[in-house]
């Protein structure tokens, strides 16, 4: 199975205040952590919805500004056209991603109850995602994941999602475990 790891990157940023992309964990962007923690586990990885040094560039499909799911339909779109057969989404706010997540999530289509820009996404869904994309249907990614009878892992209580600066002080705090699972 062929497996690419797709960085949801596009967000505004809007509760950071800056782009939290580029916030320095261990002298490291944010990003890159979850870069490193998606190499791991894909063939390839890539950022969708911005330009990132290294790694190659996806669009949102249909168009940019509809969110993680947006995003996802990029990921999908651009996996189907280049022969994977999966893509493992997170979002660039989730450093401290586990180093099995591909085994924790099993088989497509899964995606994490707590976080739901973690998923393990079947290709087949690209052209479908992007029809209800563009009609006039909830954006959310729950919302879609119900339409296709995603399974929901109930993990994720713990795993640092960085929204706020308060929440990367809290991460980075020296006596704080860095690695899930």
């Amino acid at each position: 199975m062929r497996v690419l790891g797709a960085i949801l990157g596009g967000g505004r940023s809007s509760r950071f205040g800056s782009d939290k992309a580029l916030a320095m964990i261990d002298g490291r962007p944010m990003l890159e952590h979850v870069a490193e923690r998606l190499r791991g586990q894909c063939e390839t990885v890539i950022v969708v919805g911005r330009d990132w040094p290294g790694m190659k560039r996806v669009d949102d499909r249909p168009g940019p500004g509809l969110g993680p799911l947006g995003g996802l339909a990029g990921a999908l779109v651009y996996g189907q056209a280049n022969g994977f057969d999966v893509v493992l989404t997170s979002s660039c706010d989730l450093p401290a991603l586990p180093y099995d997540l591909l085994d924790m999530l099993g088989a497509p289509d899964a995606l994490l109850q707590r976080q739901p820009t973690i998923g393990l996404w079947s290709v087949d869904h690209a052209e479908g995602l992007v029809a209800y994309l563009m009609s006039d249907r909830s954006r959310s990614v729950r919302a879609w994941a119900d339409t296709i009878k995603a399974s929901t892992i109930a993990w994720g209580e713990g795993l640092a999602n960085i929204n706020t600066p308060e929440d990367l002080t809290e991460f980075s705090r020296p006596e704080r475990p860095r690695s899930s699972r």
